[in-house]
């Protein structure tokens, strides 16, 4: 059963600019391991969160860095959550979080999709 769906649009060149205008917002968004990718895969990370954050229908107990986006070895993204976000989507009954993520011609895209058990 799907519980929640959320999509988020970024625009690289703008989110450079916030980037370089406020670094520490890196420590604040992202997880350290997400800290050294390109700044495209960055803002498609960003825009997964925000994503998630839509999907899971607020932000109440969601913290940007206990939402962690990282990738198989095919190279297929996922979520690697901790904390009290990790709490949140188990206490919203999500079993399984689907994930994709894009980058091209200066915008970044994510798409979620949250599923649950069969009612």
């Amino acid at each position: 059963m799907i519980i929640g769906t959320g999509i988020d649009l970024v625009d690289i060149p703008r989110f450079e600019r916030t980037i370089t205008r406020t670094p520490r917002l890196l420590e604040r968004l992202f997880a350290p391991a997400e800290r050294t990718l390109r700044l495209p895969s960055l803002a498609a990370r960003y825009a997964a969160k925000e994503a998630l954050i839509k999907a899971l229908g607020g932000s109440d107990d969601v913290h940007w860095t206990e939402i962690e986006v990282a990738s198989e070895a095919s190279g297929r993204p996922h979520f690697v959550l901790s904390g009290s976000t990790a709490a949140v989507v188990e206490a919203r009954g999500i079993l399984t979080l689907h994930l994709t993520l894009t980058h091209d011609a200066g915008l970044a895209a994510a798409f979620v999709v949250a599923e649950g058990a069969p009612l």
